[in-house]
C-alpha cells in the first residue's frame, strides 16, 4: 500500500475491515479501532467473531461461507444494518456495505466491509416508535 492509500484509509470516518476466505481479519483501520474498541494489533488475525454477537454468528457464517464459495452476494451495493459487538462487550448497531475481493482467477479471496456506528440514531428511532 502506498502512502496516499494508507493515509486515505486512516482518514476515513467509516471502519474498514478486510477478512480473508476463512473470516480472519486482515485489515483494520483507525475508525474500526474507535468504533469497536480493539486496536489493530489486537484485531488482526482474529476471527470476525470479535465483532459478531454470539446470537448472530451461525447466520453470519452461513452467509459468509456461501458468498466465499459462490462468489455471489445478494446484497450487492445495499446498505445492511446489524448488531455488532465492541471490545467492552457493549452491543452497538452498525450499517455496512461489502465488496468481494477476487484473486487473478476470479475466485473470492476476501471480503471488504465499510461500517458505520448508527447506535445513537437507532436508539432514538426505537424510543420514538415506543411513544
Amino acid at each position: 500500500m502506498d502512502e496516499l492509500q494508507r493515509r486515505t484509509l486512516e482518514a476515513l470516518p467509516e471502519a474498514v475491515l478486510v477478512a480473508d476466505r476463512a473470516g480472519a481479519i486482515r485489515l483494520w483501520n483507525a475508525a474500526a479501532e474507535r468504533i469497536f474498541g480493539w486496536s489493530a494489533s489486537q484485531a488482526l488475525g482474529q476471527s470476525l467473531d470479535l465483532i459478531v454477537p454470539e446470537r448472530q454468528r451461525a447466520r453470519h457464517w452461513d452467509g459468509y461461507r456461501r458468498v466465499v464459495e459462490t462468489g455471489a452476494t445478494q446484497y450487492g451495493d445495499r446498505v445492511l444494518a446489524v448488531p455488532a459487538l465492541r471490545a467492552d462487550g457493549k452491543r452497538i448497531s452498525v450499517e455496512f456495505t461489502v465488496a468481494l475481493l477476487r484473486d487473478a482467477s476470479g475466485h473470492v479471496d476476501g471480503i471488504v466491509a465499510l461500517l458505520r456506528d448508527v447506535t445513537e440514531r437507532w436508539e432514538r428511532e426505537r424510543a420514538q416508535a415506543a411513544r
